[in-house]
Parts: C-alpha cells; sequence; structure tokens
C-alpha cells in the first residue's frame, strides 16, 4: 500500500515531534503493509513555512535514517497544502509541492468556514494542469450545507481523499457518517492515514482496507488503496485510471440543523 497523506518529517509541522516518533512511525507503516509514505507537512503561510526543497532536503535526511535503522520503507516528498493567493505560481516555482512530483496535490481548504473561493481555486488549479485532492473532507465542520457543492466538483474532476481514522470512528461519529456516505456514492478516489503519531493518530491503512472491501468490494478497495495511489505518485493521468463507481444515490437528500442531526442518527442505527 501506499500512503499519500502522512506527516512522518520530525518537527516540522504538529506531526511527529522527533526523529524517534518517526522511525517508531515508519515500523508501525511496514508492520501494516505500507511500503511507501508521501510526507506531507503542512504548507501554510504564517503558521508552517515549510518549503519545497527544504521538504525534499528533510525527506532525505530521513530516508537516511530508514536505511541506517533497517526500515524498509520508501519515502516521497509532498505537502498538505493549504489555500493562499499564489498557490498556482508556487508549485510552477517549486516553492510549493505536489505528491511525488505529480501532477496531484493535498489541497486543504480551512476546517471551519467554508471558503467562498474553492470552487475558484480548483478551476484554476485544473486550468495549469494540476488535479486537487481534497483531504478529508468528512471532518469538515461546513461539509454538510455544502455536500452537494462537493459532489458537483468531484463530478468536474476533483479528487477525494478520505482519512481511515474516520471510517473507524477515531474521530467522532458525525466523520464517520460522512465517510462512509462518500464511499456508498462513489464518491472516493483514494484513502490515505494523515497520521501523526503512534498512539492517536497512527499510521494503519490494513484495518480499514478491509473494512472497504467488505463495503464495495474487492476490486474497488483496490482502487483505493492501491491503483490510484500508485497512479498519482507515478504522475498518470487521471482519465487513465479507474473511474469512480456507479455509488449509491438513493439516499436522503442532506439535511441541515435539527432535521439533519436526526437524518444522521437515524441512518448511524440503521447500518450498526
Amino acid at each position: 500500500m501506499i500512503d499519500l497523506h502522512c506527516h512522518l518529517l520530525p518537527g516540522v509541522d504538529d506531526g511527529s515531534k522527533n526523529l524517534a516518533m518517526s522511525l517508531d512511525m515508519a515500523r508501525m507503516a511496514c508492520a501494516d503493509g505500507i511500503t511507501t509514505v508521501v510526507c506531507t507537512p503542512h504548507i501554510l503561510p504564517t503558521v508552517y513555512e515549510n518549503k519545497g526543497p527544504e521538504i525534499k532536503a528533510a525527506v532525505t535526511l530521513l530516508q537516511q535514517a530508514l536505511s541506517s535503522a533497517d526500515i524498509p520503507l520508501s519515502l516521497l516528498s509532498g505537502a498538505d497544502v493549504h489555500m493562499v493567493p499564489d498557490l498556482v505560481s508556487g508549485l510552477n516555482d517549486g516553492r510549493i509541492l505536489t505528491l511525488a512530483g505529480s501532477r496531484y496535490l493535498l489541497l486543504e481548504p480551512p476546517h471551519h468556514v467554508m471558503p467562498r473561493q474553492l470552487d475558484e481555486c480548483i478551476f484554476k488549479l485544473q486550468s495549469a494542469g494540476y488535479v486537487a485532492i481534497l483531504t478529508h473532507p468528512e471532518r469538515l465542520s461546513w461539509i454538510e450545507p455544502q455536500y452537494v457543492l462537493i459532489r458537483r466538483m468531484v463530478h468536474r474532476g476533483l479528487w477525494i481523499q478520505l482519512t481511515a481514522g474516520s471510517l473507524t470512528g477515531r474521530f467522532g461519529q458525525g466523520p464517520r457518517y460522512w465517510a462512509e456516505r462518500m464511499l456508498d456514492e462513489g464518491l472516493c478516489h483514494v484513502m490515505a492515514t494523515d497520521a501523526h503519531n503512534t498512539s492517536t493518530r497512527p499510521p494503519h491503512l490494513a484495518r480499514v482496507q478491509a473494512m472497504v472491501e467488505h463495503r464495495l468490494g474487492a476490486a474497488e478497495a483496490a482502487n483505493i488503496f492501491r491503483i490510484r495511489p500508485r497512479g498519482v505518485v507515478d504522475n498518470v493521468s487521471p482519465a487513465k485510471l479507474p473511474p469512480l463507481p456507479a455509488g449509491d444515490l438513493s439516499q436522503q437528500p442532506v439535511q441541515t440543523g435539527w432535521k439533519g442531526l436526526a437524518q444522521r442518527f437515524r441512518m448511524r442505527i440503521g447500518t450498526n
């Protein structure tokens, strides 16, 4: 398996705190069947001032440390990219990294506020030849009122990455509901760990792969955990990768407010 989203680099953001933790996370990833990790520290001006060349250098150093510790994990460079006005120019000049130097990038919008320019930002990225992968939309606090918009953007070429821990309930029942719904509706391209440490957010995928296989079948689970992630790091065109399945769109329309809470509660009872 390939983990496209992991905060493995020591001391550069809110992920691994030191080299010892990075090595332990790498061992956990290997034990879980992960062979390749894209190291994706945050790039967020005024908070995490990481730059492309610095990230690549840190990945090289960590790969050397893994080799010295006989840990057979391959590392690639990337970033967890937040929305900034000069995003396209930053990608073009290498200050902001795509995943493994491909056309694909992780795009993380604000967690609590739906950015009004999100649709425009994704269109500009597509016009410049990039493929945006929206990270963990199931965990965004504004997913409920904007779910129809997210679904519409997926049909226009936006990719979706869900966090594996959302399906196990690690982030609560809300993210679990939306992750399951997006899977059932055929809106998930890839799954990643978004690992930050060895305890509360470890680099685990195998358990969730089994859950997805039970839910969607072996073929689509392989697409989500192996084929599309490999296509990303190999820079394969989206048109040449397996398309999303025809999902179940028979679920009730998205409700908001108290009606939405009641709807999610009823659906949760029905799926347990």
